[in-house]
């Protein structure tokens, strides 16, 4: 609003309505940013044993979103809009494939976010696999509305920041953390797992941007993908409370 003023300001001043723009100068860029950071096993803890309020969201298709979330480091955005084909075997390995929708003009944030994404054997044992014959509909996370703007999941995305502020939750907690908390798991997990790997599995550019990373990152091995998906791993007390 105030860079709009600014403007409007501008348009005033070169017409000599007025003998300056108060808004020249302003830089408005200096309040303190939020870094936002992984989760900690007690605060994952919490959000999963806290009671579920919201009206407009199912507390399973919440427990869903976030159990996906943590198993896996997709974004919010790229979960909601799952459809059921986007649930195949791979090579042999169940996986989820992000990549755009032309039915509703849905894509990934980035060009690196078209990926495919092995599903976690936690997953898998939580029935992830099953929602392809049971949600009606064409996607595969069953209740959740699309919004006014086109945004699938706006709802959960407002209900979760709601119940992370009731929960008491830091500001530099927020959904995104999912994603830092994977990438932190793997980064810190077995040497055997490739820094191109994790890249590829995030939906990242290549840390490294030699020849071989930045021509052949598509040729990562599915079981390579598998393979580094495994590697994310929760005490056994984080998520023992979520009803499937």
């Amino acid at each position: 609003h105030m860079m709009r003023l600014s403007a409007l300001w501008n348009q005033l001043h070169q017409r000599e309505l007025v003998t300056r723009n108060p808004w020249t100068g302003w830089n408005f860029e200096n309040g303190q940013k939020t870094i936002r950071r992984s989760w900690t096993a007690k605060e994952l803890a919490l959000l999963a044993s806290a009671s579920w309020h919201s009206t407009s969201v199912p507390e399973h298709t919440f427990r869903l979103v976030t159990l996906i979330a943590a198993y896996s480091g997709m974004r919010l955005g790229e979960i909601c809009n799952l459809r059921k084909e986007d649930l195949q075997t791979v090579d042999g390995i169940p996986c989820f494939l992000i990549r755009p929708h032309s039915e509703t003009s849905w894509a990934p944030k980035t060009e690196t976010g078209t990926r495919i994404v092995p599903v976690h054997l936690k997953l898998i044992e939580a029935g992830i696999l099953a929602l392809k014959d049971t949600t009606d509909g064409p996607y595969l996370i069953p209740g959740l509305e699309t919004s006014k703007q086109g945004v699938r999941g706006a709802a959960l995305g407002r209900a979760f920041s709601l119940l992370k502020t009731r929960i008491g939750l830091p500001a530099e907690i927020t959904f995104h953390s999912f994603r830092h908390t994977v990438s932190t798991q793997l980064r810190n997990a077995d040497a055997n797992i490739r820094e191109v790997w994790i890249d590829r599995l995030l939906g990242h550019e290549a840390t490294h941007k030699s020849q071989g990373t930045t021509t052949y990152l598509t040729g990562i091995s599915t079981a390579n993908l598998l393979q580094t998906i495994e590697a994310i791993i929760y005490p056994e007390t984080v998520f023992k409370k979520i009803p499937f």
